[in-house]
């Protein structure tokens, strides 16, 4: 039975807690199929509680494949929570690890010990964004026709995810030439990964306009010497970040893929019949960009006046349909409006103005703002400006709901939304 189970620590060494819990439950004989990113939540306190239980939780979700049923799994779970150092405590009280069962295929389990689905699961964000990084148009079982997408854009506390950037390119317009092998590359992974990173996004061929087309095999030269070492820095560890690949060629996609890359960043926007095909016959994930040329022609834009919110949302419509028709898990791809890609500033300041609004397209969505030279007219040119302007929009970006932000300074961001996030509005502990 496929059964989804969400994994909670905020004592102790977290990370270490999570990655010991999932090792627990795999020799328990339940077989983890997939690891979702892990998000940062504040803790959910009752107004009495003492100060020294406000410790931010470390979530995940698990898709995993068991052969017991409900109650016997639920035992199964309380013996490895006790293994790893659970004890009785406050319901509210600060824990080593916290397990629980949030879904059982399509099934439906009320028992006196166990609720299934959760009761909570569809209004808790540090449920739903792990949850939607696996599966976005789930359904959950006694509430039909609304998928997980639909129900996390219903909540306060949306918890975004961090696509972190790294540009092996001699010419990209705020790095290049800064990363050009492995040596220069583990730092800057070293630093993301510490702020919690959720996905690095390697590219080697600039689209900054005026960059000049680079072929497939000297992509993969720039690509292959970072991509094989950072995927044995990572080897075996079930919380480390999505790897993702930025690029329109399908050879490179493919010898990608090959070698273990989680998600191909097409900025052709999944046109491309060999990608589609790819695409198809793979359980990567896809982002798909909106864009007009690549690489950018200068002046080349929508034409002045037009709305880019609706030509986007013509442009997904049509793609939309074209996907599912192609065969394509259409939970597996991801869609990015194309921030500056064929766009003035204006229309892009309107992308940015309308980005959630994309969701309904039943897509997760991801926005690349990060150092966009139109943040130039709105502050400084220097990238500590562009990084201050792109954190600012990048909390507004959050507040629409929008799924992954791809940016630069990921431990500014990730210090910054951490401390936004502990100041919103308060939501009731009623679930544990």
């Amino acid at each position: 039975m496929q059964t989804y189970l969400s994994l909670g620590s905020n004592l102790g060494d977290r990370r270490d807690n999570l990655r010991r819990a999932i090792a627990a439950l795999e020799a328990q004989d339940i077989r983890v199929a997939r690891v979702s990113p892990v998000v940062e939540s504040p803790a959910l306190l009752p107004r009495e509680a003492p100060a020294d239980w406000n410790l931010p939780f470390l979530n995940l979700v698990l898709d995993c494949e068991v052969s017991r049923d409900p109650e016997a799994l639920r035992l199964t779970i309380k013996h490895v929570e006790a293994a790893l150092g659970r004890m009785p405590a406050d319901r509210w009280a600060p824990r080593p690890i916290d397990i629980d069962i949030l879904l059982w295929g399509e099934e439906s389990v009320h028992t006196a010990a166990l609720r299934i689905p959760h009761e909570h699961a569809h209004l808790r964000s540090f449920v739903l964004t792990p949850l939607c990084a696996l599966q976005p148009r789930l359904e959950l079982p006694g509430k039909p026709n609304r998928i997980l997408l639909d129900w996390s854009s219903q909540t306060p506390d949306h918890i975004p995810l961090w696509m972190g950037i790294i540009n092996v390119t001699p010419d990209s317009f705020s790095d290049g030439g800064r990363f050009t092998d492995w040596n220069t590359v583990a730092p800057q992974i070293d630093a993301m990964l510490a702020a919690g990173v959720h996905f690095v996004d390697l590219g080697a061929e600039s689209t900054r306009p005026g960059a000049q087309p680079l072929a497939a095999a000297e992509e993969w030269q720039r690509l292959q010497p970072v991509i094989e070492p950072l995927l044995e820095y990572l080897a075996d560890d079930p919380l480390r970040p999505r790897l993702s690949v930025d690029t329109y060629h399908p050879e490179t996609a493919r010898q990608a893929l090959r070698l273990g890359i989680d998600m191909i960043n097409d900025v052709s926007g999944l046109s491309n019949p060999a990608m589609l095909e790819l695409a198809r016959d793979n359980r990567a994930d896809w982002v798909a960009m909106h864009s007009l040329s690549l690489p950018v022609k200068n002046g080349e834009t929508l034409p002045r006046g037009t709305s880019a919110r609706v030509a986007v949302e013509a442009w997904v419509s049509e793609r939309v349909e074209q996907w599912d028709k192609a065969g394509i898990d259409l939970n597996r791809v991801i869609l990015d409006p194309g921030i500056g890609f064929g766009k003035d500033a204006l229309q892009s300041l309107e992308l940015l103005r309308s980005a959630g609004q994309f969701r309904r397209h039943g897509l997760r969505v991801l926005i690349g703002h990060s150092r966009k030279s139109f943040l130039s007219k709105l502050t400084g040119t220097s990238l500590a400006d562009k990084d201050l302007a792109t954190l600012g929009a990048s909390l507004a970006l959050a507040d629409q709901r929008v799924d992954i932000l791809r940016v630069h300074n990921v431990p500014m961001h990730a210090a910054a939304y951490r401390g936004w996030s502990h100041i919103r509005p308060e939501i009731p502990p009623d679930c544990d």
